[in-house]
């Protein structure tokens, strides 16, 4: 089992330069994105959960941070968050838990796992309508084409002739 973790970072707000100095004093290691609101660490600690937190009490008090969540899957394919909630968010958590039989965790990684799922139905559907509009009006050879050249295109680095 691996000791080291790497941890994304997602922010609320892009960091000022002293903010992001004061955080590497504080003995982290991070990678910063272009705009400034997502870091990148790696955590030495004993599960992802436990580097989660320990990077939550290390940069908390110092960054605007939003989510931490672990960079990889962890054996069971799930990646690991890390949210602080309010104390009146808390409370609500944990009555809709109790209400559904749960433990707060189990409850929101159920409310999670379903809300991404019932997205990503709802993509692949609207993928689904727009290809019949296409299909109405070309033949599917005409379509997989143009698909296959749009792929084409964005692959190639935006200084290529």
């Amino acid at each position: 089992m691996t000791r080291h973790h790497a941890v994304e970072i997602l922010l609320t707000r892009p960091l000022s330069p002293g903010e992001l100095k004061r955080a590497r004093r504080r003995g982290v290691p991070l990678a910063v994105n272009a705009d400034h609101t997502r870091l990148m660490a790696v955590q030495y600690a004993q599960g992802p959960g436990h580097a989660l937190r320990k990077l939550r009490r290390r940069l908390g008090p110092g960054l605007p941070i939003d989510v931490l969540s672990t960079h990889y899957p962890d054996r069971k394919g799930q990646v690991r968050l890390n949210v602080a909630f309010s104390r009146s968010d808390e409370a609500a958590i944990r009555q809709a838990a109790a209400s559904w039989g749960q433990r707060p965790a189990e409850f929101l990684s159920w409310r999670v796992t379903t809300a991404l799922a019932e997205r990503e139905q709802g993509r692949l559907r609207a993928l689904e309508d727009r290809l019949q509009v296409l299909l109405a009006n070309h033949t599917l050879e005409e379509v997989l084409t143009c698909a296959a050249r749009a792929r084409g295109r964005r692959r190639r680095s935006p200084t290529a002739p």
